[in-house]
């Protein structure tokens, strides 16, 4: 009988089920496009039945290709954040999950009273916006959803939940909701006064790796059932532990449909400092790694990739080669400049693409070329504002999916210090895969399990 872990990765553009041994032999992995509907003015839900079903075909499918009598011990969830279900008493959802870059919430946020918005910032490490969970939770309120005696779970609790563990919050995914007060992690009154629910709305408080139950749900294989489950955290987290970018020197850039910049910090920043960033577009929340807290700095750069593609007609693996290899016969900038050819809406609160193109000679590779730029300034901006804050990073990670697009790594290498490319294809559900090797460890540092797990990863860097 063999014995291994697993991660799932519950992806904005994908949801990943990756199978490892528990010292970090990767065995296979296993994926589906995450079942969104596409809604108008940029808003996208799924039912919590299709999120969990996703789960169950991957478990099944991966059940077919392991060896007979296999035994998971551990499974680990890690995925979006600020995306998340509204249970009942009962169980019951209420709502579709709404996308994390879903615009929904914006106008009710807005109308919260001056004084709650003016603190907000400061206190939770997170701008005033749509993005915040309790944004959401206020839109839902106002479609005549009451909230008193509900439980929100962000989607990676929610299918741990699903797969029979308790309703329990983890401190990376619940730091991004705007309950939560940065410093001591515990819920903040005033966000719980403005949705008029008390403390129960967020599940035990609990750190990533934490084992918090069995699973027992009876639609997953016989092989799955009775391993203990952990909740990994936040995605672009878990995927910088996964690339050993664990270093406060050390910049994690995570290329997805958000690009992520992730820098690791020892404590939190004073509320001020919390502030200063939180207006500036910037998260100071809880790492995943226990005890340890983030600069989260977020664009929409790869969705407004995505979409650039998609206007060209470029929906596969063919097209994306193609258009790479035209972007890098070009120069790093392209031969248009920005009054000829213009790109924007990467903002982490904005996502709309805009395309201002004021000159001919245009081409496919031109307007990929424009949004790389647009990306690089906006990435120029964070990275202006974090370093006012902390000390400048000396090296860089870069992974995600565009980080395979030649054209982007050169994009970024022109920008970010000392670029590094993590050659692994699913760094978040290998990391999820490691927290739950931690569940199940007999170590209490976390720290050696990491160490000795990643160890034996295919995981490797190449320098750009």
């Amino acid at each position: 009988m063999s014995d291994y872990v697993v991660g799932i990765d519950m992806g904005s553009t994908s949801t990943k089920l990756l199978v490892s041994t528990p010292d970090g032999h990767q065995v296979l992995v296993v994926s589906r496009r995450s079942p969104w509907t596409n809604l108008d003015h940029g808003q996208a839900e799924m039912t919590a039945a299709q999120a969990i079903a996703v789960v169950h075909e991957l478990a099944a499918e991966a059940d077919t290709r392991l060896d007979e009598g296999y035994r998971i011990v551990a499974l680990g969830v890690s995925g979006m954040a600020e995306a998340g279900v509204l249970l009942d008493a009962a169980g019951e959802a209420l709502a579709p999950i709404m996308a994390w870059f879903d615009p929904r919430g914006a106008a009710q946020i807005a109308a919260t009273p001056a004084d709650f918005r003016a603190e907000f910032p400061g206190r939770t490490g997170l701008p005033v916006g749509p993005l915040a969970s309790v944004s959401k939770l206020l839109h839902l309120r106002d479609t005549g959803i009451a909230l008193a005696g509900t439980t929100f779970l962000n989607v990676p609790e929610f299918v741990v939940h699903a797969l029979g563990g308790p309703r329990v919050a983890e401190y990376s995914l619940v730091s991004r909701t705007g309950l939560i007060d940065q410093d001591d992690s515990t819920p903040w009154q005033a966000a719980l006064d403005v949705l008029g629910v008390d403390a129960s709305i967020l599940g035990r408080l609990v750190s990533a790796g934490e084992a918090v139950g069995t699973l027992s749900d009876p639609d997953m294989p016989a092989g799955f059932q009775g391993a203990a489950l952990t909740i990994a955290g936040h995605d672009h987290l878990v995927s910088a532990v996964a690339a050993g970018a664990t270093h406060t020197g050390q910049l994690y850039d995570s290329m997805g449909t958000a690009e992520a910049l992730v820098r690791v910090l020892d404590d939190t920043l004073p509320f001020a400092a919390r502030e200063r960033l939180a207006h500036a577009g910037i998260n100071c929340v809880r790492h995943v790694i226990p005890g340890k807290y983030v600069l989260l700095a977020g664009t929409k750069s790869g969705l407004l990739m995505r979409r650039v593609l998609q206007l060209l007609g470029i929906t596969d693996a063919t097209g994306r080669a193609r258009v790479d290899d035209e972007t890098m016969a070009l120069p790093v900038d392209g031969t248009v400049s920005d009054a000829g050819l213009a790109v924007s809406g990467a903002r982490n609160d904005d996502g709309v693409l805009k395309i201002v193109a004021q000159s001919d000679g245009l081409s496919p590779a031109e307007l990929f070329a424009a949004s790389l730029r647009h990306g690089n300034d906006m990435l120029a901006e964070c990275m202006a504002v974090m370093d006012r804050e902390v000390a400048p990073p000396t090296s860089t990670v870069l992974t995600g999916g565009w980080s395979s697009m030649a054209s982007v790594v050169r994009s970024r290498s022109a920008l970010l210090p000392e670029v590094t490319v993590s050659t692994h294809d699913e760094g978040t559900a290998y990391g999820a895969a490691l927290f739950a090797a931690f569940a199940v460890s007999s170590s209490s540092s976390f720290e050696d399990v990491a160490e000795a797990f990643l160890s034996s990863s295919l995981l490797t860097t190449e320098r750009s």
